[in-house]
């Protein structure tokens, strides 16, 4: 058996907003192992970004555990995750506002080199970063240009470009692709899996995308209001979703051929998602679900194997 390399277990992300505390990530539980690509899909506020961040510890969790290369890393000091920080990085979603307007493309890249002390000199820092353009397809004079030049396709390329900086092992990429155009898309999608073959990398990919999300992932879950609803391989998923709100998520995805779309069974939600703000403690999509019953209003289901790595959080999924 080949060991995860990220294992989050039970992790939760709690903000205080005054009027109680907002639970963005209330206890989400899964394995990513190296050299996969995991996905993870679900509306707008329904935690896939905090849960991305908090992995990595840019928030600082309010509980739970990651495992990678079998320590702790929430039990570790500022001190002690500065090495760790090495190995986890990240894509951001919107390439014009996480890239500093100021600072020349060569300063962006070369910026994690500096601080982590890889290179002693200037000249080799700087053919690093030249290695680095080049890899994600950019040329040796973009380096001494500034971001306003570029556009978003080339931005978020020099984005990856400085993921890559310090050869890491796992990078979250949280929507990547959602601030691009349709044909910029594919084509950043297509990098991100050359780079995945070529340099080993392992992804957790945040995505609204659920067509995307299916081509380019292993693994999927599927979020909603904090919870981590469903779990399992993308084609599984895809082909034969378990959990009501995975089947109304994915029969949103736009088939094209209008004769199948037009005929096709489309599932409404009735109602809007509720407030994560002191959520009760029960099954968090029961307002909007067809197949509730009084058991889903009064306990939390539990997050369970259904079939072989296919983990659903219903209490009735063997019924469904």
């Amino acid at each position: 058996m080949v060991e995860p390399l990220i294992s989050a277990r039970n992790i939760k992300k709690y903000f205080d907003v005054g009027k109680g505390k907002l639970k963005a990530v209330d206890g989400i539980s899964f394995d990513i192992y190296p050299g996969e690509t995991f996905g993870l899909v679900g509306e707008s506020g329904c935690g896939k970004s905090t849960a991305g961040r908090t992995i990595i510890r840019l928030y600082e969790p309010t509980d739970g555990e990651l495992i990678f290369n079998g320590k702790n890393i929430y039990e570790l000091s500022r001190h002690e995750m500065r090495d760790i920080r090495r190995d986890f990085q990240m894509i951001f979603q919107d390439p014009y506002a996480s890239l500093n307007p100021r600072m020349t493309v060569e300063e962006i890249i070369g910026e994690p080199l500096e601080i982590h002390r890889i290179y002693k000199n200037h000249n080799d820092r700087r053919n690093r970063v030249i290695e680095l353009l080049k890899l994600v397809g950019l040329n040796e004079e973009h380096a001494l240009r500034f971001p306003h030049e570029f556009s978003g396709g080339q931005r978020q390329r020099i984005g990856i470009a400085r993921a890559l900086a310090l050869n890491p092992k796992f990078i979250v990429c949280d929507e990547p692709i959602s601030a691009l155009d349709v044909s910029i898309q594919a084509q950043v999608v297509n990098l991100l899996k050359e780079l995945q073959e070529d340099l080993g990398l392992t992804y957790l990919f945040i995505a609204h995308d659920l067509s995307m999300v299916r081509y380019i992932s292993d693994r999927v879950g599927v979020m909603y209001l904090g919870h981590m609803m469903e779990v399992a391989n993308s084609e599984e998923l895809y082909d034969n979703p378990i959990h009501p709100y995975t089947k109304a998520l994915l029969s949103a995805i736009p088939i094209p051929d209008p004769e199948t779309q037009r005929n096709r069974h489309r599932i409404m939600l009735e109602g809007d998602v509720p407030s994560p703000i002191d959520p009760k403690e029960n099954c968090r999509f029961v307002d909007r679900c067809p197949y509730a019953i009084d058991k889903c209003r009064e306990v939390v289901p539990e997050f369970e194997e259904i079939h072989e790595n296919h983990f659903v959080a219903c209490h009735r999924a063997k019924e469904l």
